[in-house]
């Protein structure tokens, strides 16, 4: 498993918004020159999110983004689930349940299935606060 550019920027923009969450809206401009990330990108991502309810958004002059919740209710785990989709380490883990003929009889399955769990618990264990603090 290997998280893409768009579920890595995704986590940093949404630390930068919690990071300078002043309650007012900020501008994508702002965010791309401190991620130092162009604005193309970070308007597809931003797009991602805004249509998930995870940011907020405003048109205008003094329009841009803010996080729709507060840092502590979002867990890592869900921003990069959001852009990158399931984190099973294997396909045979990933939804619809697995049709694998094979599996019933499968010795790798169990320790494919712990990995997956430990992934799983530990990015949902994490929240944006928790980030920031650290």
């Amino acid at each position: 498993m290997k998280i893409s550019t768009k579920g890595r920027y995704a986590l940093r923009v949404m630390i930068d918004l919690a990071q300078h969450n002043n309650g007012e809206y900020i501008s994508l401009r702002d965010v791309c020159e401190r991620q130092e990330v162009s604005a193309k990108y970070l308007e597809m991502i931003i797009g991602i999110l805004n249509k998930a309810g995870f940011v907020m958004s405003l048109r205008g002059k003094n329009g841009g983004y803010k996080l729709a919740k507060t840092p502590g209710e979002y867990t890592v785990g869900s921003i990069i689930k959001l852009t990158e989709g399931n984190l099973a380490p294997v396909a045979c883990l990933e939804p619809p349940v697995n049709q694998c003929s094979r599996a019933d009889k499968c010795i790798t399955l169990d320790f494919w299935k712990g990995l997956y769990k430990v992934i799983d618990d530990y990015v949902e264990s994490k929240t944006l606060e928790d980030l920031i603090k650290h």
